[in-house]
C-alpha cells in the first residue's frame, strides 16, 4: 500500500517548479493533490495531466491567492467540506522581488511578505482545526537557504523565508500535542525557471559555493517534502531540512 493512500494533500504553487515536483511525489505517494495555484485552470491542465500519470489516486485543482486572507478561508473551508478534511498542506507557493534596500520599494517589500510569509500563515490557520481534531497532520513549508543565510539584493525574500522557518517552530510547539507536525525545507540553488533566467556567469559562480558541484532538481527537494509527510516522519517536528548541496550548513 502506498504510504499516502486516503490522505489528502494541498500544495501551493503546485502548478510548475518545485511546487509541481511536490504535488507528482506526494501524488506517487497516494495522495489525493489539489494543486493550488494563481493561473486559469487551462494554464494548469499539464500539470494536472502530468499528475493523473504519476498514479494520483485523485488529482485537482483551485486557483486562488495565498496573500488574500478571505479567499484562502473560503477555499479550505469548501475544500474540507468536499474532500472531509486536509491532512497534508505543502506552503510552496512564494515569489521573489529582488533588489537593494536603499532602493527597494514599499509595493515590493508587502508583496513579497503577504505572499510568501502571511499566505502561509493563512493557509496554516485554515487547515490546523481539521488536522487537530482528527489528530493527524502535515504542515510543510518551502523556505529557502537565503533565509538562513542571507542575501544582498534579496531584503524582501530573505525575511519572508527566515519568517517562515519561526512560524515552523512555533507551530510545531502549538500543534504537536494533536499529531501535526511542522517542518521547513530549506532549498538551495535549484533548477528551476527563475534561476534559469540568470545569466551563465552568474549560475556558475553560485555553483562554485556549492561543495557537491552542482544545481539541485526539483525532485530533490520534493524527496524531502514526501519523507516529511510520510508516517516515518512522525516523530520530526519543528526542523528545517536543507537541501541545497553544503552550500550552507
Amino acid at each position: 500500500m502506498a504510504k499516502l493512500t486516503d490522505r489528502v494533500a494541498l500544495v501551493t504553487g503546485g502548478a510548475r517548479g518545485i511546487g509541481l515536483a511536490i504535488a507528482e511525489a506526494l501524488a506517487r505517494d497516494g495522495a489525493h493533490v489539489i494543486v493550488n495555484d494563481v493561473v486559469d485552470a487551462a494554464a494548469a491542465a499539464p500539470a494536472l495531466e502530468k499528475l493523473k500519470s504519476a498514479g494520483a489516486s485523485g488529482v485537482e485543482y483551485c486557483m486562488f491567492s495565498v496573500a488574500d486572507s478571505e479567499q484562502v478561508n473560503d477555499k479550505v473551508k469548501a475544500l474540507i467540506e468536499t474532500r472531509g478534511k486536509i491532512d497534508i498542506l505543502v506552503n510552496n507557493a512564494g515569489i521573489s522581488r529582488d533588489g537593494l534596500l536603499m532602493r527597494f520599494k514599499d509595493a515590493d517589500w508587502d508583496l513579497t511578505l503577504d505572499v510568501n510569509l502571511s499566505g502561509a500563515f493563512y493557509l496554516s490557520r485554515a487547515v490546523s482545526r481539521s488536522m487537530t481534531k482528527q489528530r493527524w497532520g502535515r504542515i510543510v513549508n518551502i523556505s529557502s537557504v537565503v533565509g538562513q543565510m542571507g542575501n544582498a539584493g534579496q531584503v524582501a525574500y530573505s525575511t519572508s523565508k527566515a519568517g517562515l522557518i519561526g512560524m515552523t517552530k512555533t507551530l510545531a510547539r502549538e500543534l504537536a500535542s494533536r499529531a501535526v507536525t511542522v517542518n521547513a525545507v530549506a532549498p538551495g540553488y535549484i533548477d528551476t525557471e527563475m534561476t534559469r533566467a540568470l545569466p551563465a556567469e552568474v549560475r556558475e559562480k553560485l555553483k562554485a559555493f556549492i561543495p557537491l558541484g552542482d544545481v539541485g532538481q526539483p525532485e530533490d527537494v520534493a524527496a524531502a517534502v514526501a519523507f516529511l509527510c510520510s508516517p516515518e516522519a512522525r516523530y520530526i517536528t519543528g526542523q528545517v531540512l536543507a537541501v541545497n548541496g553544503g552550500m550552507y550548513t
